[in-house]
């Protein structure tokens, strides 16, 4: 018997929704307040420039949307005299957050998985500092907690860029900022919460017509550091005045924050396989599109005339989300139509099982 490890994470395990916020805009008015009482009940979860800036008033309002039918959270940063809470003065900020003031729910500790969802528009003359202007950030407290763990950041350059950066360094995805001008965008993070072996997910999605314009995953990641308390997510408009003469009053739009932590019991993440006794057809199509053919081999060196053949589909919290074969089937080269045509473009892993031995294998669905 041998370990194998899997392209994205399986568990293996039941996988439950534990705890799920929903943050929405309802109408102008108390949009503070709002956002407190989801995010730190009984405190407050905004940071804002309005010490230095308080003839402005509120620096996050709620807007009707035209494009989304609904209201949504337009955040409002100025290159002056706006700062970082008087504390920094070669930055600003207009943030909203969870801390240890918030439910432990809204947390993400050692052992969890937590999905995070948003949407988010940025005006076609945005325009972004050459040395950080982070829009989102999954930021650890306690320990070494001065750099995030992951950050979505425009950037200045020739052409302006969208930044995916892990560990405020690897710039892990790249992409030419202009995808991402005057259009709504959703954005789909999964973390699975680990020192050595975290996962991680991003997938944004341009709303208007569904195509993705960024993804990326990663299976074998620092996702939090040892002496890390907790990670917590971030999102507004945190940039360096660095390059202030080349920035300009910026409006940014936010909307449907949903933040859902999964329970996981029992978790085994390899498992046990016979080496060499099930294949599957190496010339699978991937990026997968919503009816294709997914091909598999039961070799005649199975033991029996028939084997428990068992087919799924997963997503990347390793819900079975499909099945597609689950009977006996006698040695030799089959082949199955998968129907994509009700999932939602992203990334999805297949499983393949039979008696004693387990495969799985990662795929990008396209519509």
């Amino acid at each position: 018997m041998k370990k194998i490890s899997f392209l994205i994470f399986l568990f293996t395990s039941s996988i439950l929704t534990y705890s799920q916020l929903l943050l929405e805009a309802d109408g102008p008015g108390s949009t503070y307040e709002l956002i407190s009482s989801k995010l730190a009940p009984g405190y407050s979860a905004v940071e804002n420039p309005e010490c230095i800036h308080p003839e402005f008033g509120r620096h996050i309002a709620e807007v009707w949307d035209s494009t989304l039918s609904k209201y949504v959270f337009e955040f409002y940063i100025h290159v002056t005299p706006d700062n970082d809470r008087c504390k920094n003065f070669d930055r600003q900020r207009i943030e909203i957050k969870t801390y240890d003031q918030s439910p432990d729910s809204l947390l993400g500790v050692i052992g969890e998985a937590v999905i995070y969802k948003w949407k988010f528009k940025l005006d076609n003359g945005f325009q972004p500092s050459s040395s950080f202007t982070h829009i989102h950030q999954i930021k650890p407290v306690g320990g070494d907690d001065g750099n995030p763990i992951i950050a979505l950041t425009p950037r200045k350059g020739s052409p302006n860029k969208m930044e995916l950066t892990h560990n405020n360094k690897t710039k892990v995805r790249i992409i030419d900022l202009s995808q991402f001008l005057g259009n709504w965008v959703e954005c789909t993070e999964i973390i699975y919460f680990h020192p050595t072996n975290g996962r991680y997910s991003m997938s944004i999605k341009n709303i208007s017509d569904g195509n993705i314009i960024l993804d990326y995953s990663n299976d074998n990641l620092m996702t939090i550091r040892p002496d890390n308390e907790f990670n917590r997510p971030k999102w507004g408009i945190y940039r360096s005045l660095n390059d202030s003469t080349n920035l300009r009053d910026e409006a940014v739009r936010f909307a449907d924050f949903l933040i859902q932590e999964e329970k996981i019991t029992d978790v085994d993440e390899q498992l046990e396989s016979l080496p060499s006794s099930f294949s599957l057809d190496q010339n699978y199509p991937n990026p997968f599109n919503p009816s294709t053919i997914i091909s598999y081999i039961i070799p005649s060196s199975i033991k029996g005339e028939n084997s428990n053949v068992k087919l799924t589909v997963h997503n990347l919290l390793g819900k079975e989300i499909a099945v597609i074969v689950n009977e006996k089937q006698k040695p030799g080269k089959y082949k199955v139509k998968f129907d994509g045509s009700k999932l939602a473009s992203g990334i999805y892993i297949y499983k393949l099982l039979t008696d004693g031995f387990i495969e799985t294998k990662k795929m990008v669905l396209l519509k």
